[in-house]
């Protein structure tokens, strides 16, 4: 999942297996579910007061996340969803269950439902256990140099996973798990965005979900097109990994789509890639 920070070099364990059991649960729950929680509007089990554009009470997490921000003509959207305190960071302790809160795992699983793809480093399936998917036909690719998985798992067994490597990478795959093999040497993520309609048919939507060395090689590879971003309401300071790590100094700016707001004080922002 996005808030898990370690990939196939090694940062630092996911999140807990307690929030993948909540995510679990809100993946498995419909739009109509988090709309009609129990909550009261404004609080912490799907609801939200809007700031930015339209502003307005009492919005869902369904409708503040119904779509991509934008779409590309010629290849997939690609979004990152992530949570992270006031001060940045994006695990407490080797996880994120002190950052997150309902309203944000009702976030990423509504952006799991868009997305025709997931991306992931594999040290965060490792560490979170994933399985299948539980929308019908999304496929999880797993950016991996290794090949150091367990391919017996739900994963791979349902045909949902699928391997992007090197050339020269994850050399024990097994020939029934489909693999993208995607630069010689090292991993050219570039290519594999362009070429994942080759492993997935009308791939519009993209959704990264970490662990950080991988969000930090997308964004200097200038792959990320839009930012969900939720901040915990926290300062929890140390030397735990931020959003991206590992990437070379660049500048790429963000532009702000949306704003919105519980009432338990976390942010939630939708930035936009700003090209030329």
């Amino acid at each position: 999942m996005r808030n898990a920070v370690r990939t196939d070099a090694g940062d630092v364990m996911g999140a807990s297996s307690q929030t993948h059991q909540i995510l679990d649960a809100a993946e498995r729950s419909t739009g109509d579910d988090v709309q009609h929680s129990n909550a009261s509007p404004g609080g912490h089990d799907g609801w939200m007061r809007r700031l930015l554009p339209d502003p307005a009470d009492d919005v869902t997490v369904e409708n503040a996340y119904r779509t991509p921000l934008r779409s590309h003509g010629d290849g997939p959207w690609v979004g990152l969803c992530m949570v992270a305190s006031i001060d940045g960071s994006i695990a407490v302790a080797g996880t994120s269950a002190k950052l997150s809160s309902p309203t944000d795992t009702a976030v990423l699983a509504q952006l799991r439902r868009i997305a025709d793809v997931i991306v992931v480093g594999a040290g965060t399936v490792r560490d979170e256990g994933y399985g299948a998917p539980h929308k019908q036909g999304q496929r999880i690719g797993v950016v991996t140099e290794s090949g150091r998985l367990d391919f017996s798992t739900e994963l791979f067994s349902s045909g949902a996973g699928f391997v992007i490597t090197s050339e020269t990478g994850a050399p024990t795959v097994p020939a029934d798990v489909e693999t993208l093999r995607v630069g010689d040497e090292t991993i050219d993520l570039v290519a594999a965005i362009a070429r994942l309609h080759r492993v997935v048919d009308g791939v519009d939507y993209v959704q990264v979900e970490g662990g950080a060395s991988l969000n930090g090689a997308l964004f200097e590879a200038d792959l990320i097109d839009e930012i969900n971003l939720t901040t915990s309401p926290a300062t929890f300071g140390g030397q735990g990994p931020r959003l991206g790590m590992g990437a070379s100094p660049h500048a790429h700016r963000f532009e702000l789509a949306q704003l919105a707001i519980d009432d338990e004080s976390f942010v939630y922002t939708r930035w936009l890639r700003r090209r030329n």
